[in-house]
């Protein structure tokens, strides 16, 4: 029995030293590449995200009065991950998923703190262009296309820009933390279906319970920006930065940190 439990235990731990390795090289290979490259794949990454935020605001058009509260909840949640779809399986670059995904390199000593401010920054700023660019489209697209009326494109910044500050960074933690799982996962499974499935379950939850993530949610409150007085250029910085700070701390911290000292842990024991 003890020699079962054993082999099940190196076997579990060569996985998880496997994902990281994985993660490692991934993360290493991202910040070799040339500074238009990161900047051009943030970019794309932000406009493709802005499905998602469109897709709820055209679900909340559309279900209005149609079905229950927790239905459309769900219907919101699955077109919020849809955007995520689009980016993750699309290969294009993500700040939130660099949170966990670009710091493992620098705990392994094959990176450095400068080398991932250069991936975060360039990944960062594109992320944020791009989803304005996408915001400042659907803002006049989707009234006159009869997509999404104007009070749903409203609406989907209303659970960012009433919370309190603690609130905010908080839920941006959480979002950060899942984000952080999404990299983690996406590494481990075996197929795209797997991948695809680790997407939408992870990303779902986050649009469900309405957490605050900074690239997603910069179109969502740009949007509300964008079409309406209701929402103004200071709660959008306030928004922004609360939850760029959150989804740092949850993916570095309770993803990165955390995981990379238990395999490093583990194998030292070995």
């Amino acid at each position: 029995m003890a020699d079962v439990e054993r082999r099940v235990a190196d076997e579990e731990r060569a996985t998880d030293s496997t994902i990281v390795d994985r993660l490692v090289g991934t993360g290493v290979h991202e910040m070799s590449r040339p500074r238009s490259s990161l900047f051009l794949s943030g970019l794309s990454a932000g406009l493709d995200i802005g499905f998602g935020p469109l897709l709820v605001a055209a679900t909340l058009t559309h279900t209005e009065g149609v079905y229950v509260e927790p239905t459309v909840r769900m219907l919101t949640a699955l077109g919020y991950a849809f955007g995520f779809v689009l980016v993750i399986l699309g290969g294009t670059q993500l700040f939130t998923e660099h949170t966990s995904l670009a710091v493992l390199p620098v705990l392994d000593g094959e990176a450095g703190l400068p080398d991932l401010g250069r991936l975060w920054g360039l990944v960062y700023v594109g992320n944020v262009v791009g989803g304005a660019v996408f915001a400042a489209f659907a803002v006049w697209f989707a009234p006159a296309y009869g997509l999404a009326d104007v009070e749903s494109l409203t609406e989907i910044a209303d659970p960012f820009v009433g919370q309190p500050a603690t609130a905010l960074l908080g839920g941006a933690v959480l979002a950060g933390w899942l984000m952080g799982l999404v990299a983690w996962l996406v590494a481990a499974a075996d197929s795209t279906l797997s991948r695809l499935a680790v997407v939408v379950m992870v990303t779902g939850a986050i649009g469900y319970g309405h957490l605050p993530h900074s690239i997603a949610g910069n179109v969502e409150v740009l949007v509300a920006v964008f079409s309406s007085d209701a929402v103004g250029v200071v709660e959008y910085v306030r928004f922004l930065a609360l939850a760029t700070v959150g989804n740092a701390v949850g993916g570095a911290v309770f993803v990165a940190l955390l995981k990379y000292g238990y395999v490093v842990g583990a194998d030292s024991q070995r």
